[in-house]
């Protein structure tokens, strides 16, 4: 039987990861790849709560879910635009390492 603790665990583990991946990582791609991660561990926080808060039997609220949908929106169109900035980095620098991207200098 899946209790509330067994969502929030996951979720913060799923979080762990992902701001491990976000922080300890120099690639560009590796690192928006742990924001998602963190993201979705948001949504399975959310969607978690939404489950275990019943008013009747057998009724949830549909809170944690919508706001779930609109995380993922969210999600993809940060990542549509950031692998854009990606490629345009790329582009011009050769290069997708984060230590190595400064934009400043010309």
């Amino acid at each position: 039987m899946l209790t509330l603790n067994h969502f929030l665990v996951l979720g913060a583990l799923l979080f762990c990861i992902g701001l491990y991946g976000a922080l300890a990582k120099r690639n560009a791609i590796a690192v928006l790849m742990g924001i998602e991660v963190m993201l979705n561990a948001v949504n399975v926080t959310m969607v978690g709560f939404s489950f275990f808060n019943t008013v009747k039997p057998y009724s949830t609220y549909l809170t944690g879910q919508i706001f779930a949908i609109f995380i993922i929106t969210v999600a993809a169109a940060e990542a549509a635009v950031a692998l854009a900035v990606v490629i345009s980095i790329y582009r011009k620098r050769s290069t997708v390492d984060v230590g190595e991207i400064n934009l400043m200098k010309w």
